[in-house]
């Protein structure tokens, strides 16, 4: 019983050093702070910003834009930082530079080509005119029909 309550006292504790805590001077530090952690994104993770990651490189990071916030540094001068450390990868919105460019028009240009692919397609297909019954055909159809109506009756 001991082993257990032990086990369990280990696991909270574990738990909750995992939390972070942040004194800030002003709301208006913990907004940028939360902001950028919200807009920078986990380098090891890389689908996560680091609000979200649990990597060590991402609590180093939180660490370290909290240090620059209290410093009194503003936005532009932070994510400078950064991008200067570890590149435009940081960034979930890269700025569009010509090492950018297929990946901001990337998407555009696959719904061009989608479109084109779409508009040759229709335009190779039979068209329906060559399918009309000739006069002959047509009149043994409405015979036909008309047989049918006229045995329901």
């Amino acid at each position: 019983m001991r082993a257990i309550l032990f086990a369990l006292l280990l696991v909270s504790l574990a738990a909750s050093a995992a939390i972070e805590v942040h004194q800030f001077d002003d709301p208006a530090q913990e907004a940028l702070y939360k902001e950028l952690i919200a807009e920078l994104r986990c380098l090891v993770c890389q689908n996560q910003n680091l609000a979200d990651s649990n990597a060590d490189l991402a609590k180093d990071l939180r660490e370290k834009t909290y240090e620059m916030v209290k410093a009194g540094k503003d936005k532009e001068e932070i994510v400078d930082w950064m991008v200067n450390r570890y590149g435009d990868f940081v960034l979930y919105k890269p700025p569009v530079q010509r090492n950018t460019l297929l990946l901001w028009g990337g998407p555009f240009l696959i719904l061009l080509v989608g479109v084109l692919v779409l508009v040759r397609f229709i335009r190779r297909r039979p068209s329906t005119g060559d399918h009309l019954l000739s006069e002959e055909e047509r009149r043994k159809a409405e015979a036909l029909l008309q047989g049918q109506e006229e045995e329901r009756i």
